[in-house]
């Protein structure tokens, strides 16, 4: 009897659960500098063939660190050119932000804090850097006495020990933005075409959706026309434009 594909199988664990699963159809990797690799993944709806794409860039703490920059003031640039300009190896945007480019919830740039914690229904999780490298908390996992170089509050929390949030929106499709960190030292910033929330943690809890990257937690941060991606690959960058001008961007810099 001959195996069944990987594909196949899926599209039986869909039908018999009741719910509808996505499926890899594609995945490609390149490496970018200083050891980063940029995952280029592509999915299907199993029920609606619906697809999806995501773009990741994959990093390790021992080689590279989290670095948080803001534009507090005009003119604000775009991804691309904050991160040429900052010699970033790679950079998505980072959290929520007023109509008047007032900061929603705590952002810390190279251990300063720029606007305190707020406590709201949205802003559920925090993306942080400290000398141990980066974490993805809860709001109540954050110790007064942790000293962060680098910290974006946003949310909703998508994936937590290995298994995707249930009861996130599931009608609101948009371009997503997130990071994501694994069961080793490594962590990714990733970029995902239009999806709801219930199925970007769907997505990003799917059985091989990385490879060898098993994602633990995912926070997601300020998406539609704010989402942006950039990966500085070893000959020309990789680049998603956000569609607004948008407050600050999370990058991956060198060590």
């Amino acid at each position: 009897m001959r195996k069944l594909s990987a594909a196949l199988l899926l599209l039986l664990v869909a039908a018999t659960s009741g719910e509808a699963e996505w499926i890899v159809t594609s995945a490609n990797t390149e490496p970018g500098r200083g050891g980063l690799q940029h995952r280029h993944v592509v999915l299907q709806d199993a029920e609606t063939r619906e697809n999806a794409t995501i773009d990741l860039a994959l990093f390790s703490k021992t080689s590279c660190a989290l670095r948080v920059i803001d534009q507090p003031t005009t003119p604000r640039n775009d991804l691309a050119q904050v991160m040429e300009q900052r010699n970033c190896l790679a950079g998505v945007n980072g959290g929520y932000f007023g109509p008047d480019y007032a900061l929603i919830g705590l952002l810390i740039v190279d251990g300063n804090i720029i606007a305190p914690l707020q406590r709201a229904r949205l802003l559920t999780g925090l993306l942080a850097a400290s000398p141990r490298g980066v974490q993805i908390l809860r709001i109540r996992e954050l110790s007064p006495q942790q000293k962060l170089n680098a910290a974006v509050q946003c949310g909703p929390m998508l994936v937590d020990l290995g298994r995707r949030v249930r009861g996130l929106e599931e009608t609101r499709t948009a371009r997503r933005t997130f990071a994501a960190v694994g069961d080793s030292d490594r962590t990714a910033l990733g970029f995902c075409s239009n999806v709801s929330l219930s199925d970007l943690a769907k997505i990003l809890a799917t059985p091989g959706f990385a490879e060898d990257f098993k994602i633990q937690r995912a926070l997601n941060l300020d998406g539609g026309s704010s989402s942006a991606f950039w990966f500085a690959r070893e000959r020309g960058a990789f680049s998603i434009p956000e569609q607004k001008t948008v407050r600050n961007f999370v990058a991956i810099v060198a060590r």
